[in-house]
């Protein structure tokens, strides 16, 4: 109902409105300082938290805009059919949904895949800290080139299957409209 969506909307608002970084040295810094007993003081938690939040807001308005791209006709036909609110949205509009926006969630893994780097803001050691800690003993800058061909390594396999992936659905529905 109407609260549900409320919260929703707001979650999905504030998600996309403060930037990844913010969230990552407030949950990182933040709540670590509140000490409070039962929850975890681990800056990888609590940065992994914030870009869960951050990126669940993107990936929710995705899918709520591949959910409004399915043609009404398709809900019109579902209903004909006699399927249930639920059904149809279970069997004809979020099957259609997923397929139009696959390309753009693994465009949004690959995102988040370099964001990891973010982390590094809470004292996070993934690679670009790991490159400034060496840089700093060693003055040899040598190691960022290292952080970047790390990166480069796990994003352009995605980049080129989420490339792939949006190549053949393109095929398929030139095929499936002739």
């Amino acid at each position: 109902g109407a609260p549900f969506k409320f919260i929703a909307i707001l979650f999905i608002d504030t998600g996309r409105g403060v930037p990844a970084l913010l969230l990552i040295l407030l949950f990182g810094f933040g709540v670590p300082a509140l000490k409070l007993p039962g929850l975890p003081n681990d800056a990888l938690f609590w940065g992994t938290v914030a870009l869960i939040l951050s990126y669940s807001a993107y990936t929710a308005e995705v899918y709520r805009a591949g959910m409004e791209a399915v043609h009404d006709s398709q809900r019109a036909a579902a209903r004909a059919l006699g399927l249930t609110n639920w059904q149809t949205l279970r069997y004809a509009i979020i099957p259609q949904a997923i397929r139009n926006v696959l390309p753009a969630l693994l465009n949004g893994a690959v995102s988040l895949q370099k964001d990891v780097a973010l982390l590094s803001v809470i004292g996070v050691r993934e690679a670009v800290r790991a490159a400034s800690i060496y840089t700093a003993r060693t003055f040899n800058y040598s190691s960022y080139i290292v952080a970047a061909v790390l990166f480069l390594v796990a994003s352009i396999p995605l980049a080129r299957y989420t490339d792939r992936v949006a190549q053949r659905d393109q095929e398929r529905r030139l095929q499936s409209s002739r």
